[in-house]
């Protein structure tokens, strides 16, 4: 049971539900998606745009920061939250799913994970002590556990080997954890594997976490084998704990996980897609970079309030791309994120009305019609 989280509401007709997430940096109503900043910043954002599009919560990679500029120095300099200038809740991951797609960067043993940095080859040695040690030094408000994510394309041995691991540097993360106020949640991993999955909650269960995550999807795998997983583990997950799924952004997986039960989520799909010109809308995705907008003086999505949508024009938006000026990436991103955290915000209405049933409905029909004309949107 987690002392920070309850469930304020259930929708009666799936099981799609309400939370409040209190931190040492004001409270998260879920369902919610986090913006990652890597290196201790949201790409193209300020904190002052992330505030305008209603941000909530933000995520953080130990990974980066413990390579540069170095966790000792945010903590001298009064933590992660100072340092970036961001006040409200930030979760940091434990730098795992980094680490171990270093390939054969990387050394993995009982105590942890020998690596190579990617910025200048030097050797460093992670292990899930060191790991938390990092995170509490960054102050984040929710950390999570060191883990092992194997491939999509791992054999079943080897999965079970890595959710056994898995289990044991969950232990000693949990014994390595003192800082008072901030939040450790534990991963589940597993695969494709259901058997696995089931085996791997029970004992991160029986560990004991503030919240419980989903690890190890959308690493390569198809949707159905995806939406199988969660679907076949919001049954087990904790009641009355957060649920995370950790990776994953389309926002129709978004609606999926919701569907089942899930509360939070992160991804870097709204930022990188951005910065390549793929924005999203009320009608699905639109590459900005082409042609067909070359002189439409319409907005990106007439549906959306968002700024960006409220004061250029698509036309303008792709000239911006096309001349590779650093204002596509910002308002691309601008608009991006305020898509998927107004999606949020317009799912948790939903749940609240008891009606997150039809709004999938709608929401996937919409999505599958991908389509806005010269002038407006096409209905679908």
């Amino acid at each position: 049971m987690s002392e920070n989280f309850s469930v304020v509401h259930r929708d009666a007709s799936c099981g799609a539900r309400l939370g409040s997430l209190k931190t040492t940096h004001g409270s998260i109503e879920t369902p919610i998606f986090m913006p990652v900043g890597t290196n201790a910043t949201v790409k193209a954002m300020t904190p002052e745009d992330l505030l305008a599009v209603n941000a909530q919560i933000i995520l953080a990679n130990t990974y980066h920061l413990y390579l540069r500029p170095g966790h000792h120095l945010i903590e001298k300099l009064g933590g992660l939250h100072r340092f970036m200038n961001w006040d409200r809740p930030i979760l940091t991951d434990s730098g795992g799913f980094q680490v171990f797609s270093l390939g054969e960067l990387r050394k993995i043993s009982e105590e942890g994970v020998k690596f190579q940095s990617h910025l200048d080859g030097s050797y460093h040695f992670l292990t899930p002590e060191l790991a938390t040690q990092i995170q509490q030094s960054l102050g984040a408000d929710i950390i999570m556990c060191f883990d092992e994510c194997p491939p999509a394309t791992a054999d079943y041995d080897y999965v079970r080997r890595s959710l056994e691991l898995t289990t044991r540097w969950a232990e000693r993360c949990k014994q390595a954890h003192q800082r008072e106020g901030q939040q450790l949640f534990g991963i589940i991993q597993g695969g494709m594997h259901y058997d696995l999955r089931a085996r791997s909650l029970d004992e991160i269960r029986a560990i004991g976490f503030d919240g419980y995550a989903l690890g190890g999807l959308s690493v390569g795998e198809e949707k159905e084998q995806m939406y199988g997983v969660m679907e076949a583990c919001a049954p087990l997950m904790p009641q009355d704990a957060p649920r995370y799924i950790m990776g994953i952004g389309a926002p129709e997986d978004l609606i999926e996980a919701i569907w089942y039960g899930y509360d939070m989520f992160d991804c870097v799909m709204p930022t990188r897609n951005a910065r390549n010109g793929m924005l999203f809308t009320s009608r699905g995705r639109i590459n900005i970079k082409a042609k067909a907008y070359e002189e439409d003086d319409g907005p990106l999505d007439p549906e959306c309030g968002c700024y960006v949508c409220k004061n250029y024009s698509r036309a303008y938006l792709r000239h911006l791309y096309r001349a590779g000026e650093i204002l596509s990436s910002q308002l691309n991103t601008y608009h991006n994120l305020y898509y998927f955290l107004d999606l949020m915000r317009r799912a948790r209405e939903a749940i609240r009305e008891n009606r997150f049933t039809e709004f999938r409905k709608v929401f996937i029909a919409n999505q599958s019609c991908n389509k806005i004309a010269k002038g407006g949107l096409v209905q679908c």
